[in-house]
């Protein structure tokens, strides 16, 4: 099965014209500042999913049992399920309070291509693998 792969443009515009939404979260654009309400989190928010590894299209109920492979792998770490969209494309995603090290060696075993990173006021920035 095919690893992570170099992003295309069209990947790339795909991941900037997304909007990602967690409960909790404001919404979230790569680029711009989160509109936190109320006091900012500390530390680092991942955002990362664990479907269509390698931007590759999985059937449903694979991404539905590596998503839960994810949630397993954050037993005991704060997180919530949330999704990014485009037009009529959602996937889920969890939004993470972790480091963004062990945000990244998540995403590399579920072979993701990206992450989207908060940090405080900072812009939201998306991260790639490849």
């Amino acid at each position: 099965m095919a690893g992570i792969v170099p992003p295309t443009a069209a990947i790339q515009r795909a991941y900037r014209l997304s909007t990602y939404h967690a409960h909790g979260l404001p919404v979230i654009r790569i680029g711009q500042p989160p509109r936190w309400r109320g006091r900012v989190p500390e530390g680092d928010i991942v955002l990362l999913g664990a479907c269509n590894p390698g931007g590759r299209r999985h059937m449903d109920g694979w991404n539905w049992r590596m998503m839960r492979a994810l949630a397993r792998h954050l037993h005991g770490v704060p997180h919530v399920l949330g999704e990014g969209r485009l037009g009529q494309w959602a996937e889920p995603l969890y939004a993470v309070q972790v480091p963004l090290a062990r945000g990244l060696r998540l995403a590399r075993l579920f072979r993701q291509n990206a992450v989207v990173v908060l940090h405080g006021r900072r812009p939201a920035r998306l991260v790639y693998l490849a």
